[in-house]
């Protein structure tokens, strides 16, 4: 039995144009604007936008092209002297919390561009930490989005670190 044929032939919508067959096309925008978190590990994705690494140090075995980074901002990132300090005694959040955001605000310049960027286009800050909920990343996010002033409560329950 011979296919069935449609009764009218599809018609393209516009005629061609010459144009569209110099020009490339633009690249699609990344979905959304503001900020996201992703881990370093995780796969790098269409979605991420602007790709920003917030760690002091390079993520141990991460080459750059699966990085797929657009910034470093080591500017962003706790201290030495204060990442060491918290890994040294995790139990002490609260304390590291409190410095790491008086050390974020003499970075008024670096926090604006990134708050302009993220006004404009998806930023995910990417970071390295194997703790996804108690991390500096955390504690940037919020002072881009809400300001360096007082932390903001957490739906974290019974917080060990607190």
């Amino acid at each position: 039995m011979p296919a069935k044929r449609p009764k009218h032939p599809r018609s393209p919508a516009s005629p061609p144009c010459l144009a569209h067959e110099i020009e490339s096309a633009p690249p699609a925008p990344p979905a959304g604007r503001g900020f996201v978190l992703k881990r370093a590990y995780d796969p790098a994705g269409p979605a991420d936008g602007y790709r920003v690494l917030v760690d002091r140090l390079w993520p141990r075995g991460l080459s750059k092209a699966r990085a797929r980074l657009d910034a470093w901002a080591r500017e962003l990132t706790p201290s030495d002297a204060l990442r060491r300090a918290f890994h040294a005694d995790r139990s002490r959040w609260s304390e590291f919390e409190r410095r790491y955001r008086g050390e974020l605000g003499a970075q008024r310049e670096a926090l604006e561009a990134l708050r302009r960027r993220a006004r404009r286009q998806r930023v995910t800050l990417v970071y390295a930490a194997r703790e996804a909920t108690l991390n500096h990343a955390m504690i940037l996010l919020d002072v881009l989005t809400h300001g360096p002033g007082r932390p903001r409560p957490r739906a974290v329950p019974d917080d060990p670190l607190a």
